[in-house]
């Protein structure tokens, strides 16, 4: 039984991945240490997560599956050039069980961005990027 879950797991998680272009952390950690100008990342996952440590220059978005926090990621990147590179992450949970990263996604596209990727967050946040050493920010009691 362990196994079959398992199994509707992994199909679950790759079957969200197949319809999202995919970063990997340490793909996205290069992008943001090189000069120039590197993608607008967007934390689209709960808030108390962006106050506590996020992605440096990260833009807090809101929850994306929440209406509201749909609202304030189409208020913060309404203004951006529709062939701009974007990134979405939340980490808040495992990858096959985030309720933030397709619905953020799905808008972006949907407002015309051509160039939007979803960074991969396997198990969560401090798994996956902090614990590995990757840069990081703490928010503010406001944001």
């Amino acid at each position: 039984m362990k196994v079959l879950i398992v199994g509707v797991v992994a199909v679950l998680a790759i079957g969200l991945a197949a319809d999202l272009a995919l970063i990997q952390p340490a793909d996205l950690a290069v992008q943001l240490a090189a000069k120039g100008p590197g993608p607008v990342v967007f934390h689209v996952g709960p808030n108390v997560l962006y106050r506590g440590k996020h992605i440096p220059g990260a833009i807090y978005a809101g929850p994306a599956s929440r209406p509201e926090g749909l609202e304030a990621l189409k208020l913060a990147a309404g203004k951006l050039p529709r062939d701009r590179q974007i990134v979405v992450y939340c980490g808040c949970c495992p990858w096959s069980h985030c309720p933030n990263v397709k619905p953020a996604v799905e808008l972006l596209k949907q407002m015309g961005f051509t160039r939007v990727k979803a960074m991969f967050v396997e198990n969560n946040f401090a798994t996956d990027w902090i614990d590995k050493g990757y840069p990081i920010e703490r928010g503010t009691a406001n944001q």
